[in-house]
């Protein structure tokens, strides 16, 4: 399974849909909490070309935000994409 990474914060109701849906998956992630460090956010924007969160990362593949992680399960894209 690849590795999975999401740059978060605490108050942002899109990391929480993102982050429920990877745990209901059972996949495992590494989160990234941007709240109040400047540096880590600047990160995050020059990686995605975006500032806001989340930010996910499947493996070397930068897929975006909650919608665009939602739309891959709709889609059937998911599993395949954590499964590589």
């Amino acid at each position: 399974m690849p590795n999975v990474v999401i740059y978060t914060t605490a108050w942002c109701p899109f990391c929480i849909r993102a982050k429920a849906l990877l745990d209901r998956k059972g996949v495992a992630y590494e989160e990234i909490p941007v709240d109040g460090n400047p540096s880590l956010r600047a990160e995050m924007a020059s990686k995605a070309g975006r500032t806001s969160v989340p930010q996910i990362w499947i493996g070397d593949q930068h897929v975006g935000g909650c919608d665009e992680l939602h739309a891959l399960e709709r889609a059937g894209r998911l599993d395949p994409l954590l499964q590589a």
